[in-house]
């Protein structure tokens, strides 16, 4: 690991004047990702800035059924609240998917929207990446890529996002809230990711040495009728080989509306929204489901040896909506 300073921010200004007197800087909250990255030699911070401590940790109700997330709340904690619970189950069931316990009571909800993927020649620093170095290739596209992108992707790189939380937040329009030098901005989640392209380097659209604050939920009654649905190779903790957020409100039949968002498919959360035209306003059924769910696929450009997904995904997905439209009738 390369020597490197350490400093604890004592508010939100100062954690952010830290940043930007020191361009080799990171923001430093549970450490799960960074300090794993330090460790292999991907990231090389000059200095660290604890955030820990700033005023961020409290989830509260915001007008109208809302709420909003601090950025330095736990993932345990976050999965753990009773409103998230129950306005939002299939977030705190993404949680509870991403990690153990320990790991849960460590990492930050800031931090799990930036980790970085878990693809090996990534984390490999004798390995290409253009992730890692722009411009040195994409060995994942010839070599091993069983985990990863069918959408989305591109010759640069092929890597998935590997948040489970960040899908849920999808399917509910999240907006990330962040604090520049500049003042207060804010993204919506679908804008927050980069699309791959040629620069896989830029992950997120946030500013140059901005620190994330918060994370709000609008609003959504069909967010309680929800769940997230994880597909893994081993039943203990690992990265998602294809999952899905779902909701689903159907009355007298009908879908009246649905919300859907796969995960470990793309770069990034990857909101289905070809497949939620499908279902609204469609007849609730299996064929339906699986009408909406092939609608969205046909996208998919799998690698020779990821093509499973799309016939796992699938299933998932109508699996997902079959089991949430039973519950709603019960």
């Amino acid at each position: 690991m390369r020597e490197f300073g350490y400093q604890r921010a004592s508010d939100v200004a100062g954690a952010v004047a830290l940043l930007g007197a020191d361009p080799d800087a990171r923001f430093l909250g549970g450490g799960t990702n960074l300090v794993d990255l330090m460790k292999s030699g991907v990231e090389r911070p000059a200095r660290l800035v604890d955030i820990r401590q700033l005023p961020l940790d409290d989830i509260e109700s915001t007008p109208g059924g809302g709420l909003r997330i601090g950025a330095t709340v736990t993932n345990g904690d976050l999965a753990a609240h009773p409103e998230v619970r129950r306005r939002y189950p299939a977030l705190a069931q993404a949680v509870l998917a991403g990690a153990s316990g320990q790991l849960c009571n460590m990492a930050t909800v800031g931090g799990n929207l930036l980790q970085r993927t878990r693809c090996g020649y990534f984390i490999d620093v004798t390995q290409p990446c253009n992730k890692r170095v722009p411009g040195s290739g994409c060995p994942a596209v010839e070599g091993e890529h069983r985990n990863h992108a069918i959408l989305g992707a591109s010759e640069h790189c092929v890597a998935v996002h590997p948040s489970d939380m960040a899908v849920a937040l999808s399917a509910f329009d999240a907006v990330v809230h962040f604090e520049t030098a500049d003042g207060a901005g804010e993204l919506p989640l679908p804008d927050f990711y980069l699309p791959m392209g040629e620069s896989p380097h830029r992950e997120t659209a946030l500013p140059t040495g901005a620190l994330i604050t918060g994370i709000s939920l609008p609003p959504a009654q069909v967010a309680a009728s929800s769940r997230y649905r994880k597909v893994r190779d081993r039943a203990s903790y690992a990265f998602a080989i294809g999952s899905v957020a779902a909701a689903l409100d159907v009355r007298d039949g009908i879908v009246r509306e649905a919300r859907l968002a796969l995960g470990a498919v793309a770069s990034r959360p990857w909101r289905a929204v070809v497949a939620e035209r499908v279902l609204t306003g469609a007849p609730a059924g299996p064929k339906t489901y699986a009408a909406a769910a092939d609608a969205e696929l046909a996208a998919a450009r799998p690698l020779p040896h990821n093509a499973y997904k799309v016939t796992l995904v699938r299933n998932l997905v109508v699996a997902v909506l079959t089991e949430l439209a039973e519950e709603a009738a019960r």
